[in-house]
């Protein structure tokens, strides 16, 4: 299991540093200032949230049950949030419930990490 969230984390910040280039050279010319500004914050959080993956995913290689589980929420949240974002931001595809949903994921997995972290 956490070879696929190694996996997931090296996609996400491949990702990031693609649309950060994206977002630094194309898109100031074709988007108004709100959807860059929702590029950037998707940016912000995919980058975060992908170097604490890669952390969580090197974590559950020990192969507790807890990490795993939030290691794979964290997984599942980026990716929904930050799909969530992008679709909107970038194409005006307005998918109800995916990014607050993703954000939730978010933070359950922040939480059961922080909960495996007094168990150990």
């Amino acid at each position: 299991m956490h070879r696929i969230l190694l996996a997931i984390a090296a996609l996400a910040g491949l990702t990031a540093v693609a649309v950060s280039a994206l977002a630094a050279h194309a898109l100031p010319h074709s988007l108004d200032p709100v959807r860059m500004a929702m590029v950037d914050q998707a940016l912000a959080l995919q980058g975060w949230n992908a170097a604490a993956l890669l952390g969580a995913a090197l974590w559950a290689r020990q192969g507790r049950l807890l990490v795993r589980i939030g290691a794979g929420l964290l997984a599942l949240g980026l990716v929904l949030f930050c799909a969530g974002v992008y679709a909107l931001a970038l194409g005006g595809v307005r998918i109800p419930f995916m990014a607050p949903t993703g954000g939730m994921v978010l933070m359950a997995g922040w939480l059961v990490l922080g909960l495996a972290a007094f168990r150990e």
